[in-house]
């Protein structure tokens, strides 16, 4: 059985969409993580010590994302934000920063949460206290939500009760099998990517000489490139004004690949939806990854 607190139709504001060091759309998988991680801290803080946030589920109602395209232009420019003016008058340089407005719900695994039996309603207030504040995720300011609440899921029909409870929304999965495969048949990682994500447009003259345009994409589905994590690239050590000064500092780079977005009731197990960290000390990786690949058979 798993026991799982669900935090619906979580409205962020200004959201980070640098989905990856490459790419604008939907904020990085690394930025849900570290939210959930930062609400399992928060949480522990107040007196659930024992309490763990063991992976988490990131379903998509809406998003906005906030660029712009004139008339006339070739590419969509992203929406800067109005910063205040200078003593001068003028207004002050600044980093144009991707960002998003969306509505999202998010299905977090607990655990040893059942020694707080007695207090579930105070724990889901807490809660609601946490995100209300001055809590982020991806960056983002929480402006609405609705109440959370803790969900069992032991067999089947509640399973197909709770993917309902999702709709309308998709799901991230991850689909780092694609990259795996053209990678295989001689491509580097960039042009596997972009092979997946280009669309291919093609023109046919009919035989009563009118042309026929069709666009396609090398795979089907909503096939989008995201930031599941990092590589360090140097040795553990200390940096000077490190933030953390008692955990070792190294240098790392995003890692980018494939995923999809899937509507929640094709879901066949709990487990292709859940994301979790995993640490690879051999190849200094630090993921993201699913908890069990989704099956596509």
């Amino acid at each position: 059985m798993k026991r799982l607190l669900l935090i619906p139709k979580l409205g962020i504001h200004n959201a980070n969409a640098l989905s990856s060091p490459y790419t604008i759309g939907f904020p990085a998988m690394t930025a849900w993580l570290g939210g959930v991680h930062a609400l399992e801290r928060q949480i522990r803080k107040l007196g659930y010590e024992e309490v763990r946030f063991k992976s988490v589920a990131v379903i998509c109602h809406s998003i906005n994302l906030q660029t712009y395209k004139g008339r006339g232009d070739y590419v969509f420019s992203i929406i800067g934000t109005g910063n205040p003016l200078d003593k001068n008058g003028e207004r002050p340089s600044f980093i144009e920063e991707a960002r998003c407005h969306l509505t999202v719900s998010l299905l977090i695994e607990c655990e040893n949460i059942e020694s707080y039996n007695a207090n579930f309603d105070e724990f889901i207030q807490r809660i609601v206290l946490l995100l209300k504040g001055r809590f982020k995720i991806a960056s983002g300011d929480i402006i609405n939500c609705e109440l959370p609440e803790l969900i069992d899921v032991d067999d089947e029909f509640k399973l197909r009760k709770l993917l309902r409870r999702l709709m309308p929304g998709y799901c991230l999965i991850e689909r780092r099998d694609l990259m795996k495969k053209a990678m295989q048949e001689g491509n580097d990682c960039l042009d596997a990517l972009l092979d997946y994500i280009k669309v291919t447009h093609r023109s046919e003259i009919k035989e009563d000489g009118t042309v026929e345009w069709t666009s396609c994409r090398k795979e089907n589905g909503w096939i989008v490139p995201i930031a599941t994590g990092f590589h360090g690239i140097s040795d553990l050590g200390k940096a000077d004004n490190q933030r953390d000064p008692e955990t070792p500092h190294r240098f790392a780079e995003s890692i980018v690949t494939l995923g999809e977005f899937i509507i929640p009731y094709s879901i066949n197990e709990l487990d292709e939806m859940l994301w979790r960290y995993h640490f690879d000390s051999e190849n200094d990786l630090y993921l993201c990854q699913q908890k069990q690949p989704y099956s596509f058979n």
